[in-house]
C-alpha cells in the first residue's frame, strides 16, 4: 500500500512539531548555561558589561543549535511516535497496511533535508556569529596581542611588544609554522607609523625570539645593512602560532574547502579543518539516523507501557552515542585515524544499527 499524501503530510507535521518542542527546550538550557559560564568568567572584568555578556551569550547559540540538533532529532522523534502510538494512530495505520518503513519515510525526508539545509544554510550565519564570538573574546577573555592570516600570497603574522607592532610574511612555511622562508618584517611604532624592514632568507622560531639568516635591514632613516643572522625579540610560541588559525567553527561549510586548500599550499596541516568540515557533511545521514533508532525504541516499547524504560533507554543512546562521537573525533584529530572515517563513522554505524533493529523489531 502506498502511503497517502495527507497521510504523509500529518505524520511529517507530527516529526517536526516534536522536533521542534524538544529542540527548543534543550537549546534554553543549554543557552542558560553558556549564559552563566560567561558571566562567571567576566566576573573580575570591569570592562565587562551585562549587555556584552549577553550579545556574546546569544553570538554562541547557532553554533550549540547545530551541536544540539542530532540529539533534539533523536529525542524529538521518540517524543512524536510515542504521541501517535499512545494515542492509537499508528495502530490504525498498520491494520490499514503501512509498513513502519512507509510512516517513517516523511520523517526520514525531512530529517535529511534539515541536515542538508543545517549546513548549506543555517552553518554560514552559525559561522559568522562564532567568528564574531571568537573576536571578542580573543579581546575581552584572553588580550590576545597577535593574529595570523594565511592566503594564496603566504603568511601574514601580527605580532605585538614593548616597542610597538611588526609585521611578519613569509611565503613558504615549514614544521608547522616553526620554519619560515623569503620572510619580511616591517616594524611600525605605535599603530601606524613605519619605522624599518627587514627581508631575510629564513627565519626560524626559538625560544623567546626569531632566528634570522641571510638579512637585510633598511628603514626610512637608516642605510640598507647586511647580516647573516639577526635576532628579533617575540613572545610567540608555536602553539600560539597554530592556535591562532581561524577555528574551524568560524568558517562556513562553503568557506572550508578554499581554507584548507590554502592552509595546505602555506605548508600547515590542515587535519582540524578537514575533519570538521567532512562531520558538516556527515550530518544529514546522522540527522536520518536518529529517527530510525527513536523508531526501535518509541514503536515497540511504549506499546507495552514500558514508558520510563522508553525514557531511560534513549537517554542511554544519546550519552552512548555522543560519548562514542567525541572518541572518535578525538581520535580523527590525533591522527590515529584517517578524518574521513572519523567523521563518518559516528554517522555511517548510526545509520546501519537503527536499520538493523528495525528490521528485526518489524520485519525479523
Amino acid at each position: 500500500m502506498r502511503l497517502s499524501y495527507i497521510l504523509t503530510v500529518y505524520f511529517g507535521r507530527q516529526f517536526l512539531v516534536g522536533l521542534t518542542i524538544v529542540l527548543s527546550v534543550l537549546v534554553a538550557v543549554a543557552f542558560l548555561f553558556e549564559l552563566a559560564e560567561l558571566m562567571r568568567r567576566a566576573a573580575n572584568r570591569d570592562e565587562m558589561s551585562a549587555l556584552l555578556v549577553i550579545e556574546m551569550g546569544l553570538l554562541r547559540l547557532p553554533l550549540l543549535t547545530q551541536k544540539i540538533l542530532p540529539i533534539a532529532a533523536l529525542f524529538g522523534s521518540m517524543l512524536a511516535f510515542y504521541w501517535l502510538t499512545r494515542s492509537h494512530q499508528l495502530v490504525v495505520a498498520r491494520g490499514a497496511g503501512v509498513s513502519v518503513w512507509q510512516f517513517l519515510t516523511p520523517a526520514i525526508m525531512l530529517a535529511g533535508g534539515l541536515g542538508a539545509l543545517s549546513i548549506m544554510v543555517f552553518d554560514p550565519f552559525a559561522a559568522a556569529a562564532a567568528a564574531r564570538f571568537e573576536q571578542l573574546e580573543a579581546r575581552y577573555f584572553r588580550g590576545q596581542t597577535s593574529s595570523l592570516a594565511v592566503s594564496q600570497n603566504g603568511l601574514w603574522l601580527r605580532q605585538a611588544g614593548p616597542e610597538g607592532q611588526s609585521v611578519i610574511h613569509s611565503e613558504r612555511v615549514g614544521q608547522q609554522g616553526e620554519e619560515l622562508s623569503l620572510v619580511t618584517i616591517f616594524f611600525y611604532e605605535g599603530a601606524d607609523r613605519f619605522t624599518g624592514r627587514i627581508d631575510a632568507g629564513t627565519a626560524v622560531l626559538r625560544d623567546g625570539h626569531w632566528d634570522l639568516r641571510d638579512v637585510l635591514l633598511s628603514g626610512p632613516d637608516l642605510q640598507p645593512q647586511r647580516f647573516d643572522s639577526y635576532l628579533v625579540p617575540t613572545s610567540l610560541t608555536l602553539a600560539q602560532i597554530q592556535d591562532s588559525f581561524a577555528p574551524p567553527e568560524t568558517l562556513s561549510f562553503w568557506e572550508l574547502p578554499r581554507f584548507i586548500d590554502t592552509l595546505r599550499q602555506a605548508g600547515f596541516s590542515a587535519l582540524n579543518h578537514r575533519l570538521h568540515w567532512h562531520m558538516l557533511l556527515s550530518s544529514p545521514l546522522l540527522l536520518l539516523a536518529m529517527v530510525l533508532i527513536a523508531a526501535t525504541f518509541s514503536l515497540r516499547l511504549t506499546r507495552r507501557g514500558y514508558t520510563g524504560l522508553l525514557i531511560v533507554s534513549g537517554v542511554f543512546v544519546g550519552l552512548v552515542l555522543y560519548v562514542v562521537n567525541d572518541i572518535v573525533l578525538a581520535l580523527g584529530l590525533a591522527g590515529s585515524v584517517p578524518a574521513v572515517l572519523a567523521a563518518w563513522t559516528p554517522a555511517g554505524v548510526s545509520t546501519l544499527l537503527g536499520s538493523a533493529l528495525l528490521l528485526h523489531l518489524e520485519d525479523g
